[in-house]
């Protein structure tokens, strides 16, 4: 299954615990398709970013319970990527051109 980049890596996560492990420990967090695996993933970001990647885990994240009035709803499950770079790599920016 040769999925194009872009369809592996959704999104970046931006959050101030992604913030923190970005700056201390080389770590990025994307929002990544559900079934894609850790080597897909590594792949995917070496070919967007142009860089080299270390390490990838993942974990499955449990969509909340949510209430629209009195009807309750649910969010979908999806899956978060955590992705150490190499030492030596350039750190991404996302907001670089804004």
């Amino acid at each position: 299954m040769n999925r194009p980049a872009y369809q592996i890596i959704l999104a970046p996560l931006v959050t101030e615990k992604s913030t923190r492990l970005k700056d201390a420990q080389r770590l990025l967090c994307f929002k990544v398709a559900k079934d894609a695996s850790k080597i897909q993933i590594k792949q995917a970001v070496e070919s967007l970013f142009s860089v080299k990647v270390e390490t990838v885990r993942t974990s499955q994240m449990h969509g909340k319970m949510k209430r629209v009035g009195r009807n309750l709803g649910r969010r979908s499950d999806w899956k978060k990527a955590y992705v150490k770079l190499r030492s030596g790599e350039k750190m991404i920016e996302y907001f670089e051109g804004v």
